[in-house]
């Protein structure tokens, strides 16, 4: 079943592609892949010619300029007034293939689930729907919780709000987010003050339900945002315990964004969904050509004088570099900043008022380098980042996508340098099969590798370790092993012989006569 979607007007490519859409998601299970490539090669026909433009940067993050999508205008799906005005605002014309898609289908008031990575324009699709879904609602009380998105981690819950103030800014609703590391008893207060809209995290939001400032009864639309993530972080227990608690899945509508569609995923939707479409955004659309992306083996020791030589012969603006664990970025901020960088380091340890400071400076450009685990790599939305740097390769492909997404956004363009050391470099096969495409190799020479002129620190890997052990172990179980090596080891002193036997000696009548005279 074929359609030559060129030939025909947009009214005739929008309905074959809904009739394509239909017979691919009616096929039987065990055709499931073949599903996938089926709608995937319909997306990339009607998007071949924004392919470049529109997959690393994510939409539904608010731009400095319209975004460079060219599906439908929004205009045509009759939106009222106040959501049109906040899409103006946005800078949005166009939808990208992930709203062109989902939006006849949620704006219908229908489940959704969708396969659909971070630079596709998600967010907006869920929250265009949601502002015009809620105001059409008969008997909504305003100011009691209609509509819930879920985000797995803080910093995603922030964005999809910052976007939200933008987009719902004529729509009267209102909305509050709720995660941890903030004001616990000021989030409770806006949330009995009344709000239309809740976005949280899983655990600050079970402590709202407990405590009864959150009642999600009333809940009339759900969103589960990056429901993969979910299971990687270990949250699907929570998140069942939210789902369990709302409105029964046939009296509300729900939308499921995942980056992947696994059958762990689709378990969960067929479990608390409503029947819901499936529509797939394959990951080839995510890495795009805009991203200059270049990768250097070298060995572990070498990789610190070779990013310093990577900061002082590339012309940067703004860098983010990745690790992938909490003691390295420690040990490779201390490093930078030794050898003359202003660098923060941005880790799942600090509290809530220290990330976004953080964030919020390096957003405003005060800060120039960040150095951070993965925790960042996934709604984060900053302008102008020239460089992202792997200075450990992800060990989950998928990771790669989403950390080099942080460049080349609203259409400008970036640079994404990996370092493959001998510790890492096993998951390159698999990132390079994910994105499709082989990373091209710099071999740098001698001029690359710069001293580094910081005092010595434990290495990342001797931090984890912990204190080097010398001899035997200090404090009280160290001097009693020393004290019984001395009592086996030697002779008995006279002093120590007079005192008796040892504890746990037998003492014999013999012993006892001759103690006695």
């Amino acid at each position: 079943m074929h359609y030559d979607l060129s030939k025909h007007g947009a009214l005739v490519e929008r309905k074959a592609l809904e009739v394509q859409t239909e017979y691919m998601l009616k096929k039987d299970k065990d055709s499931h892949q073949e599903k996938k490539k089926g709608i995937f090669h319909q997306v990339v026909e009607r998007f071949s010619s924004i392919r470049r433009s529109t997959t690393a940067g994510d939409t539904a993050d608010i731009p400095t300029q319209p975004c460079l999508a060219d599906g439908m205008t929004f205009a045509e799906f009759n939106l009222s007034d106040a959501v049109n005005k906040g899409i103006a605002d946005a800078g949005f014309v166009r939808c990208t293939p992930v709203q062109e898609l989902s939006l006849p289908i949620t704006l219908e008031g229908k489940d959704l689930a969708a396969q659909a990575q971070t630079g596709t324009g998600k967010t907006a699709a869920f929250l265009i729907t949601l502002f015009e879904r809620l105001r059409k609602i008969d008997k909504r009380k305003p100011g009691i919780p209609s509509a819930l998105v879920i985000a797995p981690t803080r910093e995603l819950a922030l964005q999809i709000y910052q976007d939200g103030q933008i987009l719902g800014k004529h729509t009267g609703l209102k909305m509050v987010a709720v995660f941890g590391g903030i004001d616990y008893i000021k989030q409770a207060t806006q949330l009995r003050e009344g709000v239309d809209i809740v976005i949280a995290t899983p655990g600050r939001l079970i402590d709202y339900m407990k405590q009864k400032a959150f009642l999600p009864s009333r809940i009339k639309i759900l969103v589960v945002d990056e429901a993969d993530r979910m299971f990687d972080m270990g949250f699907i227990k929570d998140l069942r315990y939210i789902l369990r608690r709302l409105p029964s899945y046939d009296q509300r509508q729900s939308m499921l964004f995942s980056a992947t569609l696994s059958s762990r995923v689709l378990e969960l939707t067929y479990e608390y969904m409503n029947l819901p479409k499936e529509i797939y955004v394959t990951p080839e659309e995510v890495t795009v050509e805009s991203v200059e992306q270049s990768l250097f083996h070298v060995p572990k020791h070498e990789k610190l004088p070779l990013l310093l030589g990577i900061l002082d012969k590339e012309s940067w603006e703004r860098v983010l570099i990745f690790a992938n664990t909490k003691a390295t970025v420690e040990w490779l901020t201390e490093k930078l900043k030794g050898n003359g960088f202003p660098v923060k380091g941005l880790t799942g340890n600090l509290n809530q008022r220290q990330r976004l400071k953080i964030i919020n400076h390096f957003k405003s450009g005060d800060l120039k380098l960040l150095i951070a685990t993965d925790v960042a790599s996934r709604g984060l939305h900053v302008e102008d980042v020239s460089h992202v740097v792997n200075y450990d390769l992800p060990q989950d492909r998928e990771d790669y996508v989403h950390r080099i997404g942080r460049t080349a956004r609203g259409g400008m363009s970036g640079k994404a340098i990996s370092l493959a050391c001998d510790r890492y470099v096993y998951s390159l096969e698999a990132i390079e099969e994910y994105i499709g495409k082989k990373i091209p190799v710099v071999w740098p020479d001698e001029s690359w590798f710069f001293s580094d002129k910081s005092r010595k620190i434990r290495s990342a890997d001797q931090r984890r370790r912990g204190p080097k052990r010398r001899g035997a172990s200090p404090g009280r179980r160290g001097a009693e092993h020393r004290s019984r090596k001395k009592r086996s080891d030697g002779p008995r002193s006279a002093a120590s012989s007079s005192k008796g036997p040892s504890r746990g000696t037998k003492t014999t009548p013999a012993r006892k006569k001759k103690r006695r005279n």
